[in-house]
């Protein structure tokens, strides 16, 4: 019997989920017991799921601050991740 196969609102799922989520297809897909219509609409979801974690990583990359320090180490300021 196969597995419901519904899609997530990828809106809602937080980077973890999306990654479980995603992680859990792919076992699914490597087990090698899906169906070829179910693998197709799988991979899809796979598809939606691996671009919206992969943004989601490139927008808390482009949030990350770069630390400025003085000569004894303390911190004098920060400059926007990839900003030389």
């Amino acid at each position: 019997m196969a597995e419901d196969v519904s899609t997530p609102d990828l809106s809602t799922l937080s980077f973890e989920d999306a990654l479980r989520a995603l992680e859990q297809i792919v076992r699914r897909l490597e087990s090698g017991d899906v169906p070829l219509d179910e693998s197709i609409s799988l991979y899809a979801q796979g598809e939606e799921l691996r671009k919206r974690c992969a943004d989601r990583l490139q927008a808390a990359e482009a949030r990350i601050a770069k630390l400025t320090v003085d000569a004894n180490g303390a911190v004098t300021g920060a400059q926007p991740f990839g900003a030389d």
